[in-house]
């Protein structure tokens, strides 16, 4: 089978893209898994599949590059792009993904501004947070985080039994300045660091509401630069308390750059 390609970066994070309007492509997992794998496919963090919605502008199908499925919040705003190439939307989005509906808006420069589902909890597991973002995430804070064991030290907590059996996405988190962070992220599913991950920096982002922070919150990562705004429900904004465990939070919103690579044809 023949299929064309669109590859993407977002921040670093790196998709294969397909367009499946016509419902022809059924993928396997372990087809998935071969495209996804750098030396033998395409190379890629996950595979997306842009598909007809009933009612939305889009149906987002998002794999890992293990061929699991879950909420990829850099994937998302490279979708709403790709799906403005096609000529699907015009400036702004309404599709659905993994953990619901979602809007996104097409910035100036290549940004992609995502609207991300409410979050309705926050839970402090000793010194960690676990924050859900529509995939889960365990936010650990740290310093030196440029030489921070990422991969060892995340593989131990994703694997642990506090997560299992579904394990979690963990981030390492730096306080650099005031409202602003280093994050970087072990994901479950590509098993390895990325150089950056959208639900990811929009959970340490939240996180920081609890370390006193306020939104917006300015988010670097190895693959660029991000930003998360968010609403503290019940709150004018502010900074969180740190005795604060247990929150919700509304219009969240991940901000940041999402760019088309190239594009080709690949025998399967």
């Amino acid at each position: 089978m023949k299929i064309h390609f669109f590859k993407y970066q977002a921040t670093g994070n790196d998709f294969i893209i397909l367009d499946n309007r016509n419902g022809g492509i059924a993928l396997s997992q372990e087809q998935i898994v071969k495209l996804c794998d750098r030396r033998f496919g395409i190379g890629a963090d996950g595979l997306m599949l842009i598909e007809k919605h009933p009612s939305l502008n889009f149906n987002l199908e998002y794999f890992n590059s293990d061929g699991s499925q879950s909420l990829c919040g850099n994937g998302s705003r490279a979708a709403v792009d790709f799906a403005s190439r096609l000529g699907m939307v015009n400036g702004k989005a309404t599709f659905n993904a993994y953990d619901g509906t979602h809007s996104g808006e097409l910035l100036p420069a290549g940004i992609v501004r995502l609207k991300m589902n409410d979050v309705q909890g926050v839970k402090q597991i000793g010194q960690d947070f676990f924050i859900n973002t529509g995939s889960p995430h365990v936010i650990r804070f740290v310093n030196d985080i440029q030489n921070y064991p990422v991969f060892e030290e995340g593989r131990k907590i994703r694997y642990s039994d506090t997560y299992s059996p579904g394990g979690t996405n963990v981030n390492f988190v730096e306080q650099t300045e005031p409202d602003t962070i280093f994050v970087r992220t072990y994901e479950r599913g590509v098993e390895n660091e990325t150089l950056s991950c959208g639900t990811g920096v929009t959970a340490a982002a939240l996180a920081m509401f609890f370390k006193n922070s306020r939104s917006p919150v300015a988010v670097h990562t190895r693959g660029g630069d991000l930003s998360v705004t968010f609403r503290h429900v019940g709150d004018d904004n502010g900074a969180g308390s740190t005795s604060g465990q247990v929150g919700a939070f509304q219009d969240i919103f991940l901000t940041g750059p999402a760019k088309m690579v190239f594009e080709g044809d690949l025998e399967l």
